[in-house]
């Protein structure tokens, strides 16, 4: 296994349309396709559209290709998950860097083709990468946390040979291109429905998919399914042996169950805690810690009781952090609270130094700017309600005793990330983030530094700012970066624009399939399901 200093280079090395349906057992009635059921909403087929939420990852990740993916390893379970630590070969052939680190050379498959047939070449790379960097939003500052922010950082030499030319050395360049945002688009395509208003053809790639992976999608029924038909030439991995795959939105989370419990359909993605821990001797159910994942309080400092460090604190003790991880998570995942003051180590995601305390709660209280208490909105999404609704409630009740009134607000999922992340104008609300590069430094990026989209609390601190940049890139072994790392921790604990509650976990019960791979970006990769029988 590479270190974590060689693992830039490590990759240099290679390892070697349906009529929708009120019956969902009648999809399931051939051996060619399979059903699956999610409480999530798909609202693009483009992930680097503005607005795009998690669940429409899926997209990204089953119909298109990257140059290099992540490879498989075993859990301690006995199911399957991505493995950070290996890169293994999607669309590219082979990579290897220059002498002094600073390019990439990459050579492509050359049977890779699109979906209508016409060959991958580095040119459709090209443009692609040059939409990600510029279009803006999530995927423009994904693309820079790997050191990728400018066209000119990109060249197809031929049809065949790309190059990525690198501002410094980084730890994250080559991960960074195993993640689902630096996907591969047929440029001739997205060029033909292109405008003088929309260069990038966001709105063609927003009902269309046109790339090279192992499905792609021929229908999308907005608030209800997806319908994937695969790719029989897809060159990025083993052809899957499922052809057709059907995601149904299914909002209510006891369907759900009902559905996968009798058989109707053979994946139920991500089903609450409660439902896993019930199901589990009577369906197959994977349970996995989501690595770099926190499920968290958010306070956002542009509304004035959270500006207040003793307002956040005093809602930080009177948290009842144990009821909430019983009765949301089913005690599924791992507790965050209660740790030591100070960090000593790197380890991420980590214990915040503070726990249920109703004393301390009512004395920062008092030394508040809103000693008597104020009135204020609690968000959440009703796609996460299974964690998010319990958890609100018991929140509530236990800030209540301060003083402070909450309504609870429930946000229709498919603009939860619009109104949470994108505007960032909850003032109060429930949040997870899960960080797809596996560091502490990364989670930071994205979490803790001002404008970055899972900073849903508008927080800025210029010694984090400087602290995150400074450690991005640096290698781990680095003498100075878990002293950086540590000093990060210990400001983002003082200053409390998120409060940690658990570590979730993601369960999916199968019922007549097979071959499940966690990922870290929740979402269900359809490519290594089979059916059973």
């Amino acid at each position: 296994m590479p270190t974590r200093r060689n693992f830039l280079k490590a990759g240099a090395v290679i390892v070697g349309t349906l009529p929708f349906a009120r019956s969902l057992s009648a999809f399931a009635a051939g051996n060619d396709t399979l059903v699956a059921v999610s409480g999530q909403t798909v609202n693009s087929l483009d992930l680097h559209r503005t607005g795009t939420n998690r669940a429409s990852y899926q997209i990204a990740v089953n119909c298109y290709d990257r140059l290099v993916s992540f490879g498989t390893k075993k859990t301690e379970g006995g199911g399957l998950s991505y493995d950070y630590s290996t890169i293994v070969p999607e669309l590219a052939e082979s990579w290897s860097f220059s002498e002094d680190s600073m390019k990439i050379i990459f050579k492509l498959k050359s049977g890779a083709v699109f979906n209508d047939g016409s060959k991958v070449t580095a040119h459709d790379v090209k443009w692609s990468f040059d939409r990600a960097v510029s279009v803006g939003g999530f995927p423009t500052v994904q693309m820079k946390a790997g050191g990728f922010s400018r066209p000119d950082q990109f060249e197809a030499v031929d049809d065949e040979t790309f190059v990525v030319k690198l501002d410094h050395p980084s730890k994250l360049s080559l991960p960074d291109l195993a993640v689902p945002v630096p996907f591969i688009i047929n440029s001739k395509v997205a060029k033909e429905n292109a405008t003088t208003d929309d260069p990038w053809a966001m709105e063609y790639l927003h009902l269309n998919t046109i790339g090279s992976g192992a499905y792609s999608v021929t229908r999308w029924d907005a608030g209800q399914q997806v319908v994937f038909e695969r790719n029989d030439n897809w060159v990025g991995g083993p052809v899957p042996a499922v052809r057709r795959v059907i995601m149904r939105e299914v909002p209510s989370s006891a369907t759900r169950r009902a559905l996968i419990e009798r058989g109707d359909v053979q994946v139920s993605f991500d089903i609450p805690d409660k439902d896993a821990a019930e199901l589990a001797d009577k369906v197959t159910v994977n349970s996995t810690p989501i690595e770099n994942c926190i499920h968290a309080l958010c306070l956002n400092t542009n509304f004035e009781p959270f500006q207040d460090p003793d307002v956040r604190k005093a809602i930080a003790y009177a948290v009842p952090y144990e009821a909430i991880f019983n009765a949301a998570a089913y005690g599924r995942g791992a507790p965050l609270w209660g740790g030591e003051a100070k960090a000593t180590d790197t380890a991420w995601p980590r214990k915040s130094p503070y726990d249920t305390n109703l004393e301390k709660a009512k004395e920062h209280m008092a030394k508040s700017g809103f000693p008597d208490g104020f009135e204020t909105k609690l968000s959440i999404s009703t796609d996460l309600s299974s964690w998010m609704e319990p958890a609100a409630l018991l929140i509530q009740e236990a800030v209540g005793k301060l003083g402070i009134k909450v309504e609870v607000e429930k946000i229709p999922g498919a603009s939860w990330r619009t109104a949470a992340l994108v505007e960032k104008r909850l003032a109060f609300h429930l949040e997870n983030f899960g960080g797809w590069l596996n560091t502490p430094d990364y989670y930071f990026f994205w979490a803790y530094q001002k404008g970055h989209l899972f900073n849903s609390s508008n927080y800025f601190n210029p010694e984090v700012e400087k602290l995150t940049e400074e450690t991005l890139h640096m290698p781990m072994d680095d003498p100075q970066y878990a002293p950086k790392i540590k000093r990060m921790f210990d400001i983002a604990f003082e200053d409390l624009p998120r409060i940690p509650l658990w570590q979730p976990a993601l369960n999916v019960a199968l019922n007549g399939a097979d071959g499940y791979e966690f990922w870290f970006h929740r979402q269900l990769d359809i490519r290594s399901l089979e059916l059973e029988g």
